[in-house]
């Protein structure tokens, strides 16, 4: 393995977004360094680069302390829960990631003279009142509501990180996700496009909570790893929002669902969970002007590729109800 090639370390490796970035820095000509626990990451998502020699794979919780042999340039800190059904059942694990997990990175960071990117979140702005969303805006977020576990986590991350950065001089990247989707998403895991491609897939009626007027903005995974990329590599401190600004209301997605799947099965309503946003759209403007980043991916094309990823999986995956490692871990923590 060539000691000239730049040394990346990446948590969260096994997930959704974390693989494919595993991906991209591998194409990039990079050694990856991967960390994951297995609580919501998945050995499905990354058995592909097992056999490539710039690939090492790391089990550990990065909530305890993290040690890396030699140099490191670069570490991305995509460990945590991602999903309500997520840090709603594991909601002590989904605050230490954000505070512990988020602290250990930096203090590596620290060590190694390395620049750091951490994953912040749309979630920061909680259930907007400004739209669409700027970095300027500080949010509206219930810090003791059902989803502040995973919210204020991620705003905490982001006030350690630019403490590093001011006192420390650490170079640091914030990144401010948007819904994103693509293959390796779990199917599970509770968010619309999976759970809405799900259920046509297993010929059950597609769930829309509330009457479906609320909206999101979805971006693909490529365009999502490329503003990260180019994120990493800038020289520009301060949160950026990376995601797609084509916004539509649920219910209107459902229809699209339901003609990409051709499913017969019907829309039905149900509450709408304490604390969801009504609305979700980014200004990309920063992205736009420090990166000359904007997402590339019609939806069409996206969805597509996603179905085709969850139509050729077995049907033990289609019908699983929990993520095992999830659920083995949720298990060891009942008394």
């Amino acid at each position: 393995m060539s000691q000239s090639k730049k040394r990346v370390l990446i948590t969260g490796a096994a997930g959704f977004l974390g693989s494919h970035l595993c991906d991209r820095f591998i194409k990039e000509g990079y050694e990856v360094i991967a960390m994951d626990n297995f609580i919501t990451g998945s050995h499905e998502n990354i058995k592909h680069l097992a056999d490539y020699p710039d690939f090492t794979f790391i089990e550990h919780d990065v909530c305890n302390h993290i040690s890396i042999e030699g140099e490191l340039d670069y570490i991305l800190h995509f460990a945590s829960p991602a999903s309500p059904i997520d840090y709603l059942k594991i909601p002590i694990q989904t605050l230490k990631v954000g505070s512990l997990g988020t602290h250990n990175c930096l203090g590596l960071a620290l060590e190694k003279g390395a620049t750091i990117l951490i994953a912040s979140t749309s979630e920061i702005y909680g259930d907007p009142l400004v739209h669409p969303q700027t970095e300027d805006y500080y949010g509206n977020v219930n810090s003791v509501g059902p989803r502040g576990v995973y919210d204020e986590a991620k705003r905490f991350q982001e006030a350690m990180t630019m403490a590093y950065h001011t006192f420390h001089k650490v170079p640091v990247r914030i990144a401010r996700i948007f819904n994103t989707y693509g293959p390796r998403m779990r199917l599970n895991d509770g968010r619309v496009i999976p759970a809405f491609i799900g259920q046509a897939l297993r010929g059950e009626d597609l769930t829309v909570f509330g009457d479906g007027s609320q909206t999101r903005s979805f971006c693909f995974i490529d365009d999502q790893v490329e503003g990260l990329y180019r994120l990493l590599l800038s020289d520009y401190s301060q949160p950026v929002n990376i995601g797609n600004p084509s916004e539509i209301s649920i219910r209107d997605f459902a229809d699209e669902i339901i003609s990409l799947t051709g499913t017969t099965q019907k829309v039905i309503y149900k509450d709408l969970p304490v604390d969801d946003p009504l609305q979700r759209r980014p200004d990309i403007s920063v992205a736009k002007k420090i990166l000359g980043w904007e997402p590339k991916v019609d939806r069409t094309i996206g969805l597509q590729k996603t179905y085709d990823y969850f139509k050729g999986l077995s049907a033990e995956m289609l019908h699983k109800k929990e993520h095992k490692s999830f659920d083995d871990y949720i298990k060891t923590k009942k008394p």
